[in-house]
């Protein structure tokens, strides 16, 4: 089940790289490790969870588990905000991770709503 373009696998990965150098960063220059542990889980499991539902067993598996990679972002999104809020991260940083997230979830809604269609 290939519904989710490439491109939003590929978009999912250098996102996840992007978080775990920003994940690295809080942990070893910040000395933060509640907050950035919960952005580290998100933000790896949205590729993570794309991957798999290439592989789903089903349509209605595929939109299950894009539903969970979806929630991942969103949560994602929620920890970056509050590390923003609370001056963990740069402006800069902030508006990069925030930017990458938001259009990785406009994809993956995308790719669900298609799916769906596709019952």
């Amino acid at each position: 089940m290939s519904y989710v373009k490439s491109t939003t696998a590929d978009k999912s990965f250098e996102f996840a790289i992007d978080i775990i150098k920003t994940y690295k960063n809080l942990v070893f220059q910040k000395k933060e490790f509640v907050l950035s542990k919960q952005l580290l889980r998100s933000g790896t499991a949205v590729g993570a969870l794309i991957r798999e539902a290439q592989n789903a067993e089903s349509k209605k598996d595929f939109i299950h588990k894009l539903g969970i990679s979806q929630k991942e972002c969103d949560e994602s999104l929620y920890w970056i905000d509050l590390l923003m809020a609370t001056e963990y991260i740069t402006k800069e940083s902030y508006n990069k991770l925030n930017r990458d997230c938001t259009q990785i979830l406009k994809m993956i809604k995308r790719s669900i709503i298609t799916a769906k269609s596709n019952l």
